[in-house]
């Protein structure tokens, strides 16, 4: 197997991951839901393209480990046997390979951040709700 497609399956585990949790099988067959995060999207348009590419065997062993990857979230097993799908479907499709790639290249420079702090004491954060920098601040016993 391809390091590319290890390295593949690795970045999309936490997408595949939040999909099945959030639809269970229905990731298989489901819209974009505007209420689901970024993450389970992915996820799910990731489910999705590996689905539409299977033959109808192909579909139905998809489907089973989906099914048990919903059924029980905590289970390694479940996991790594719906990860081992997703290889297979790679190793056999390179368009599906180039595809999946495109969708996580994406997904990673969606969701970069550049953040500058410029200034003497100045903070930098993508997202903060109090910042105490220890000026003017007074210690009560």
């Amino acid at each position: 197997m391809s390091a590319e497609i290890v390295q593949l399956v690795e970045q999309a585990g936490p997408y595949l991951t939040t999909a099945v949790s959030a639809f269970g099988t229905a990731v298989l067959t489901r819209a974009e839901d505007a209420a689901a995060d970024a993450t389970a999207n992915l996820g799910r348009r990731i489910l999705q393209a590996v689905w539409h590419r299977r033959g109808e065997q192909g579909q139905a062993e998809l489907e089973a480990a989906v099914q048990d990857a919903a059924d029980d979230p905590d289970d390694g097993d479940a996991a790594a046997t719906l990860r081992q799908q997703i290889k297979r479907a790679l190793r056999e499709d390179v368009a599906l390979r180039e595809e999946l790639a495109g969708m996580l290249a994406s997904a990673a420079g969606a969701g970069s951040v550049n953040v500058t702090a410029s200034g003497e004491r100045s903070i930098a954060a993508q997202t903060i709700h109090t910042a105490v920098t220890g000026d003017n601040v007074t210690l009560r016993p």
